[in-house]
This record gives structure tokens, C-alpha cells and sequence, in this order.
């Protein structure tokens, strides 16, 4: 499906399975969360598990700005600069953090690992309420 831009552009509305697809092919995101009236936004490295996006944390802002807010979102992007394309996808939800035995087994099992030394033993997973995608060339 397209649609345009005011400026005729057309954009792409990417399907659910072409959203998962490009979130599948990325290990880096951006988490937004709001802690009072205070919106933030972290990079976060991530993995697709169950169509739920799952991270890792330590204890502080992120984790808890993540699980005690009403919603976060989660966006990643790219640039296909020989197609001369960008696209972006968004996933917005609820965060809750993995506590019992058995899931915390499988979240170790997953290749889920963090790039800074900082422990972080605490996993966090985004179950979708909506899921957003657009395609759109680059006006150079």
C-alpha cells in the first residue's frame, strides 16, 4: 500500500510481516519512555522473540521507566543508499520485565547479549499494541 506525502512523495506502508522482517535484521533500536513528564529516549541492542521485542538492562531509568510507564516505543530505521530508499518501523506497547524461572531460562538462551561490560541481568520485553512501518525514496 502507498499513500503520499503533501509533496506527492509516495511512502510505503510496510505490511506487519515486512516490519517484523526489517526488525529481525537489526540489532540496534531506540527505546522512547516517558518517567513522570519526562520523556527519554536509550539505544538499545535487541532481539525479535515471539513477535516481542526483547532486550537487556540494568537497574536504573531505562528498566524502570520501561515497566512502570503506561506504554513505550520502539523504533528502528535504515538507508539503503543504492536503492536510494529509507525506511523506518515502529513498535508501540506495553514493557513488562521477564521474572519467572522459566522464562528468564529462555531469555539466556537467546543470543542476546550485551555490548557494554556493565552487567545486565534484567531482560525486558515489549509486547506490541501497534506495529508501523513506511518506505520512502530519498530525495537526494
Amino acid at each position: 500500500m502507498t499513500e503520499s506525502t503533501r509533496e506527492g512523495q509516495p511512502v510505503e506502508v510496510l505490511t506487519p510481516t515486512q516490519c517484523w522482517d526489517l526488525l529481525q535484521s537489526e540489532e540496534v533500536g531506540r527505546l522512547a519512555v516517558t518517567l513522570g513528564y519526562h520523556p527519554d529516549i536509550f539505544p538499545v541492542n535487541f532481539i525479535v522473540d515471539d513477535q516481542c521485542v526483547l532486550f537487556r538492562t540494568a537497574e536504573g531509568t531505562k528498566l524502570a521507566a520501561s515497566v512502570l510507564g503506561e506504554a513505550v516505543a520502539f523504533e528502528i530505521d535504515g538507508y539503503d543508499a543504492a536503492a536510494g530508499q529509507a525506511w523506518s518501523v515502529v513498535v508501540k506497547g506495553q514493557a513488562e520485565e521477564i521474572e519467572t524461572m522459566d522464562e528468564l531460562f529462555a531469555a539466556e538462551d537467546l543470543p542476546l547479549f550485551p555490548w557494554h561490560t556493565s552487567p545486565k541481568r534484567r531482560y525486558v520485553r515489549i509486547r506490541p499494541q501497534e506495529l508501523t512501518g513506511r518506505r520512502f525514496e530519498v530525495d537526494r
